[in-house]
């Protein structure tokens, strides 16, 4: 029974942090043709060098995949599946992100997107906290990066009005 749970876990960590890379997987894919455009234009002094954003963000939705796997695994109640669903809208309004940024270069729209981004990471956070703390802390370092995120993103905006 216990070896069956475990394989259980494993299924459900690894279908997790699966759903997660192959998301941002196909942002990456869908958003390399606006990269040229992106490359071309003013960034602040802080951008980080272009080798850092896949290493980070795959880092982040790994991260993202594990929190996710101890939700699910933990106990079934109203707050796990509020929880849930907030994670999987985050992730599709993360997605959608980078196409308006990247493909569309709506900086100003992106930004404020980013904002809204932000408040759900945090209404994630707030709703895993409830189930598992440990979950809850695993998004930080996303919260962290998003807000950086928006940083680079606003002043993106601000450099090329």
């Amino acid at each position: 029974m216990k070896m069956n749970m475990n394989k259980s876990k494993t299924k459900i960590y690894a279908s997790s942090i699966a759903i997660a890379l192959v998301v941002g997987g196909l942002s990456a894919l869908l958003t390399n043709m606006g990269m040229d455009s992106y490359k071309a234009a003013e960034k602040p002094a802080l951008t980080p060098p272009d080798i850092l954003f896949p290493i980070v963000w795959t880092i982040l939705y790994i991260l993202m995949g594990i929190s996710a796997g101890r939700i699910w695994i933990a106990t079934k109640d109203k707050q796990h599946n509020s929880g849930l669903l907030v994670y999987l809208i985050q992730l599709a309004v993360n997605f959608l992100w980078s196409i308006f940024f990247f493909n569309l270069q709506l900086y100003g729209f992106s930004f404020f997107w980013l904002l809204l981004l932000w408040v759900l990471i945090i209404v994630m956070i707030v709703a895993f906290s409830k189930t598992d703390k440990i979950a809850a802390y695993l998004q930080i370092p996303y919260l962290l990066w998003v807000t950086f995120a928006a940083y680079l993103n606003f002043m993106v905006w601000m450099l090329n009005k």
